[in-house]
């Protein structure tokens, strides 16, 4: 649809866990691609046969983790993001979902399936900055990011979620 970026689109995606604390499902993509290993929400490449960016979402989202598209409620569509180094613009939708008791993962594109406390994003331990140099990029720049375990949630990923993140936090959305 976007003749210069590549037209994507996402679902982020949260459940209310069983000890009522708020959960945010994230991939950790396959070790091969423009995006190996980083950590994302799930979701990609609008093609032709879908009939908005939301279908886009939710076909990837179900070949990705194998969420069905009957456990997804979308809340709300986001503001799109470009991003910075790779030529995609990104179309997020907030989602409230009834989570996989097992994530079946489509192996060539997701090696992992994370769930995070969302009350854990907003500890200062869980924050950071990292000077990075990308090699589009004329000079390194001071990138922020969340820590989630071992990984690091930065770039499109963090931009669609920093904002988001106290809006769903103080209870503007019905998760």
């Amino acid at each position: 649809m976007n003749s210069k970026l590549i037209d994507s689109a996402v679902i982020v995606p949260i459940y209310r866990s069983e000890a009522d604390t708020l959960k945010l499902v994230l991939i950790r993509r396959s070790n091969h691609g423009i995006h190996a290993g980083q950590l994302a929400f799930p979701g990609g490449r609008y093609e032709e046969t879908d009939d908005s960016f939301l279908m886009t979402a939710l076909r990837e989202t179900e070949e990705e983790i194998g969420l069905k598209r009957q456990d997804v409620t979308i809340i709300t569509e986001l503001p799109s993001i470009d991003t910075l180094a790779t030529g995609y613009r990104i179309y997020p939708f907030l989602a409230k979902i009834v989570p996989n008791k097992k994530w079946t993962v489509q192996e060539s594109e997701v090696d992992e399936v994370l769930e995070v406390e969302l009350n854990d994003l907003t500890k200062p331990e869980f924050h950071a900055e990292e000077l990075m140099q990308l090699e589009k990029w004329p000079m390194p720049v001071s990138i922020p990011y969340y820590k989630v375990g071992t990984y690091k949630l930065w770039g499109a990923s963090y931009r669609i979620l920093n904002p988001l993140l106290p809006k769903i936090l103080n209870g503007d959305f019905n998760i």
